[in-house]
């Protein structure tokens, strides 16, 4: 693909659901990508979405392809992820696919391998990620000052009504919080800890009468020996200034959704060093990585072997939920393009 790097490159996007909102202001503030195209099931979804960033709307997305476009997001419920994304790879289309990647590990080794093929461009999105005081955190971690790191702690925690959702919806979903959030959990503790051994995940009942899973505790182990433990519902507000917490030998670190902090042993202050969670920055991010990732600018920040391994370790889990036991966590080789 040639790319004039001095012009905007054009987007498309599938899917004007909420998700898609985000998307629409990181791409009005963006000085380097612009979302020209929207398609969705409901039209007016797809022409509001596309009004709000001075694009147009279409009624499908195989008439995406046709557009003089430098790259899609797939933004639709994942059980509908592989074949759209296919669809684009076979006509060597840089995608960028929303998490959870796909709800089957068959359908991502299709996914990656039709990338491969094609020698065409494609990852997972996973928005935190791309958030700044998640990326710093990573370098305080990796300069030592924590220590050794001894528990790792992850909470996504909101009272949201599914029932009339896709996401409670199997069919669609895959499941339910474990992996639609719990896929976040799973690539920030690889992005922080390194790959993960063995899982175990326990269903914590629910209120709202889903046919899903809405409350989950997650036990990850690390090839490093480190436990991560991970609470996902959405059924309980717990209000909690902090969505990431790491304890190592020699101190404390907290990213929150306001501030992100950490304190060494050997010093009673805090040192702050964010601002917490910023969702138009972080859908920037990935708008912008992936942008310069197709002009050579820079390296994903999620590679398709992260976007596997994310879709491995989540059915790892769901395995475990069933049979209430550890599972390994099997990482197969990627084809070779």
């Amino acid at each position: 693909m040639n790319l004039d790097m001095e012009k905007k490159l054009k987007f498309g996007l599938v899917g004007a659901g909420g998700i898609a909102q985000a998307y629409a202001q990181a791409f009005n503030q963006s000085s380097c990508c612009d979302l020209v195209a929207v398609t969705d099931l409901r039209s007016d979804a797809a022409a509001a979405l596309a009004e709000m960033v001075g694009g147009k709307s279409y009624a499908t997305h195989s008439e995406l392809a046709g557009l003089d476009l430098d790259a899609v997001i797939i933004a639709t419920p994942p059980a509908t992820h592989a074949d759209i994304a296919c669809f684009f790879l076979d006509r060597s289309i840089p995608v960028l696919c929303e998490k959870p990647l796909c709800t089957t590990s068959a359908d991502a080794e299709r996914m990656i391998s039709t990338a491969a093929k094609t020698n065409t461009l494609f990852t997972m999105a996973s928005k935190f990620r791309y958030c700044d005081d998640v990326i710093k955190a990573k370098s305080i971690l990796a300069s030592g000052v924590l220590g050794d790191v001894l528990q790792f702690e992850n909470a996504f925690t909101a009272k949201v009504d599914m029932s009339k959702r896709w996401n409670s919806d199997e069919k669609l979903s895959g499941g339910g919080v474990l992996i639609d959030n719990g896929t976040h959990s799973v690539d920030i503790i690889r992005y922080l800890l390194g790959s993960i051994d063995s899982v175990l995940a326990v269903d914590a009942g629910g209120t709202q009468g889903l046919a899903v899973d809405e409350n989950v505790k997650l036990l990850a182990k690390t090839t490093d020996g480190v436990t991560a433990s991970v609470d996902l519902t959405w059924g309980i507000n717990k209000e909690l200034p902090f969505f990431l917490s790491i304890y190592g030998s020699n101190g404390t670190l907290h990213v929150g959704w306001r501030e992100s902090k950490y304190r060494t042993t050997s010093n009673p202050d805090w040192t702050v060093f964010g601002t917490g969670y910023d969702k138009v920055a972080s859908f920037k991010g990935k708008i912008e990585n992936f942008g310069n990732a197709l002009r050579g600018k820079e390296d994903l920040l999620i590679t398709p072997a992260d976007a596997m391994a994310s879709v491995q370790v989540i059915e790892a889990a769901y395995r475990s939920m069933s049979e209430k036991l550890w599972q390994p966590v099997v990482e197969k080789a990627l084809a070779a393009g």
